[in-house]
């Protein structure tokens, strides 16, 4: 597989679907488990706001001994480039994560991973409306169910809840999460930052996600949700999320991009659902409801609309 991986992130082309599939597995893998882990760490009391950044933090410092001369090698691009490298690591490492772990504590992971799902919904809705992207009556359509799915998850298959807004709150910072990680989607398509080797890219994404969200943990200290330094579960936490589902899903992330552009790679979202329940169950004692299958079944749907071809 490590093979199959390799060949894919360096764009190989002979076996488009053989080249991507492991992408498209191991990636939304990776995202699930940062939602079980989030979940995780409500029991063990770790400010959200915090979790993001010291996250992106110590992927920073994990990366910065390989990637450091390479990055001051080409500082001068970075330099140049630091308001686009700050707007996509405030959409893609901030607003679509710290929303994301303070709704955790509030529902369940298979809702977390359900409601991203919406996100390639999200990413045609913005490009129609923002870059006039063309959009069929079949595409409209697929995005109509994917968001319907999502309601129905929100609304806990209760339609009377969509009448009187009676939504969860962790699922509504979920739901920002979700519109942070399809601007990220977007802008890293419309405004790509200039060729960079993928770690210098990386590592310059994750720092500028530390800078962005560091404002935002000292004002959460400052109303006093302090970590507890002395807990063993908070450096346990931030070793795994710094490695598994930052530094590690965001590379197969590019690199699907890369690979399938981002339109296929967005797909792979509804994976994270699956995974994310599956993991959960156990690991969480959270048993899915009928509701989470609904909605997911819903979500899916949307998706065969408008991917669908014209024969």
């Amino acid at each position: 597989m490590s093979n199959a991986v390799s060949r894919a992130g360096a764009g190989y082309r002979s076996d488009p679907f053989a080249a991507e599939l492991p992408l498209m597995l191991i990636t939304p893998a990776l995202f699930a488990a940062n939602l079980v882990v989030a979940r995780w760490t409500q029991g063990a009391g770790i400010p959200p706001v915090f979790l993001a950044f010291g996250r992106w933090l110590l992927a920073f410092l994990v990366l910065l001994p390989s990637c450091g001369p390479r990055m001051w090698a080409l500082r001068h691009t970075l330099r140049a480039n630091w308001q686009r490298i700050l707007l996509l690591a405030g959409l893609g490492m901030g607003l679509s994560v710290a929303p994301q772990y303070i709704g955790a504590r509030h529902t369940s992971a298979a809702n977390v991973g359900i409601i991203l799902a919406a996100c390639p919904a999200l990413v045609t809705m913005i490009e129609t409306l923002v870059w006039k992207a063309p959009l069929s009556r079949r595409q409209a359509g697929g995005m109509f169910l994917a968001i319907l799915g999502v309601l129905v998850v929100l609304s806990k298959g209760d339609v009377t809840a969509l009448g009187q807004l009676e939504f969860g709150r962790g699922d509504l910072w979920v739901v920002l999460a979700a519109c942070g990680w399809s601007l990220y989607t977007v802008f890293n398509k419309r405004l790509p930052l200039p060729p960079l080797p993928a770690t210098v890219k990386l590592a310059a994404l994750i720092g500028g996600g530390a800078l962005v969200l560091a404002p935002f943990a000292a004002l959460e200290a400052a109303s006093g949700n302090v970590p507890d330094f002395a807990d063993g579960r908070l450096y346990a936490a931030l070793a795994f999320l710094a490695v598994v589902p930052s530094l590690g899903a965001y590379f197969f992330f590019d690199r699907l991009v890369a690979a399938a552009g981002p339109a296929r790679a967005s797909l792979t979202v509804y994976l994270i659902p699956l995974f994310a329940t599956l993991a959960a169950w156990p690991l969480l004692k959270e048993a899915p409801h009928v509701y989470h299958a609904a909605g997911f079944a819903v979500i899916l749907a949307g998706v065969a609309v408008a991917s669908m071809r014209r024969r």
